[in-house]
């Protein structure tokens, strides 16, 4: 029988959290790649330093690295600039596909930064209750635009009536099952964790998808309601980084250390002077000024109708007392462009500084990867959002022309008639036809007889 040895020590293995760990490749590659954002898996990562004489992979210098940033920024600006103009071009229905991409991801970015948590304290139902209350409210606001500027073709059809009159009952009852569940799956111990979750949840649908869904609307009341507010924030961004550059010395506001008083009045007086011109350019063309009636347009086909007041010249005139005593035709749209590049210019941005302050708070550098060389999406998007929510709230006050539509008679009929009303509304329009020419005396025959079976 062998001895056992005595006094033999091996080497301990150093643990996890020594100072000593030798680095792998894989840690040094994550290390190098300027961290500080939600990655695939939902870990956010921190920034950290390699040891040089640790590093099996040689670094790059400042330059490079600002170089490579540069040059990859800027291709996916043009991408996504190319790509815009395309999709805005070819019709509406692409537009709001985009819109609603946006959100998607949006929603998984934002929701990314608090899911973390969540997977090392195993709650198995926690992501999956996030996409669900996502779902039920994309559900509900879409299918509420839907029904709004397309009534006269859902209230007609056999299968979609009833789907379009009992549209907010099933969208509610749909978000009570989430509840119900989201109640049931509570486990002891994580109460306040999970009430969080939820809370977290409801807020990023409120700021992303609810904000988003206004945006869309704004497409379907007309493209210019679209596309000129969001070209007025970029235009906006990009003169604030211009005129801070160049004459910035006052900081504006701590959240953003490099954004300056200067740079922020400046941009505000650029936007103006750039909306005036895109208005006049914008309103000659009825593709971006007529709502939609036909989702399958497209600027080739383009869009036919009656344009907005705001659209048509209005006399102006000045009164003798000024010593002018001229009269102006101008459109109404070019003082309603001052008050939304204002907003663009003066409201807008703190959206930008709340998205600046929600990372600061979890200590992320971007909300997320999807745009190589941007960060996430929420990073470009984030004055987009209030500024969209903004357009609609105005048009619908200042700029909307609102008389009864195809749709608005059919829903009335439908919901506020019997059928023997509805039976003869039909005689009655059938017979006022006949009277102005438009239909002939063997179809107001042929209607009177299908009518009395």
């Amino acid at each position: 029988m062998s001895k056992s040895r005595r006094n033999v020590r091996f080497p301990r293995r150093m643990s996890n959290s020594s100072e000593g760990r030798r680095l792998s490749i894989s840690d040094a590659s994550d290390i190098l790649s300027d961290p500080g954002s939600p990655v695939k898996d939902g870990s956010v990562t921190t920034p950290a330093t390699i040891p040089e004489e640790k590093s099996e992979k040689p670094q790059l210098s400042d330059y490079e690295k600002k170089k490579q940033t540069f040059i990859t920024r800027t291709i996916w600006t043009f991408v996504m600039i190319f790509g815009f103009f395309i999709a805005m071009f070819s019709g509406h229905i692409y537009i709001i596909g985009i819109v609603t991409a946006i959100q998607i991801v949006s929603f998984k970015e934002v929701i990314a930064i608090a899911n973390v948590p969540s997977k090392e304290k195993n709650l198995r139902f926690t992501k999956s209750l996030n996409w669900y209350f996502l779902a039920t409210t994309m559900y509900f606001l879409y299918g509420e635009s839907v029904i709004y500027y397309f009534k006269h073709i859902l209230l007609v059809d056999k299968v979609l009536l009833p789907l379009a009159t009992h549209h907010r009952f099933i969208s509610f009852t749909l978000y009570v099952m989430g509840f119900v569940f989201f109640v049931a799956s509570l486990q002891k111990g994580q109460y306040r964790f999970q009430f969080t979750q939820f809370a977290w949840t409801h807020m990023a649908l409120y700021l992303i998808v609810v904000q988003a869904h206004f945006v869309m609307n704004n497409i379907l009341e007309g493209m210019i309601w679209f596309f000129l507010p969001a070209s007025l924030v970029i235009t906006n961004d990009i003169f604030a980084y211009v005129c801070g550059i160049t004459f910035g010395r006052t900081q504006l506001i701590q959240l953003s250390p490099k954004k300056t008083v200067e740079g922020f009045l400046g941009a505000w007086i650029c936007t103006i002077i750039f909306g005036y011109f895109m208005t006049n350019i914008l309103m000659r063309y009825k593709y971006f000024i007529c709502p939609v009636n036909d989702l399958g347009a497209n600027v080739l086909t383009g869009l036919q109708c009656s344009p907005n007041p705001s659209f048509v010249p209005q006399p102006y005139h000045i009164p003798a007392w000024t010593g002018v005593d001229k009269t102006f035709y101008i459109e109404p749209m070019q003082f309603h462009i001052l008050v939304f590049a204002t907003f663009a210019s003066l409201i807008a941005p703190f959206g930008g500084f709340f998205a600046s302050g929600l990372k600061r708070t979890f200590k992320i550098k971007d909300f997320g990867e999807s745009i190589p060389g941007h960060g996430g999406i929420t990073d470009r998007m984030d004055c987009q959002f209030i500024m969209g929510f903004f357009a609609y709230m105005y048009y619908h006050s200042f700029i909307a022309v609102f008389k009864a539509s195809v749709g608005d008679v059919i829903e009335a009929a439908i919901n506020g008639l019997t059928v023997d009303e509805q039976l003869e509304v039909v005689r009655g329009l059938s017979k006022y036809l006949y009277n102005q020419g438009t239909v002939s005396e063997t179809i107001l025959d042929c209607l009177n007889t299908e009518l009395r079976r």
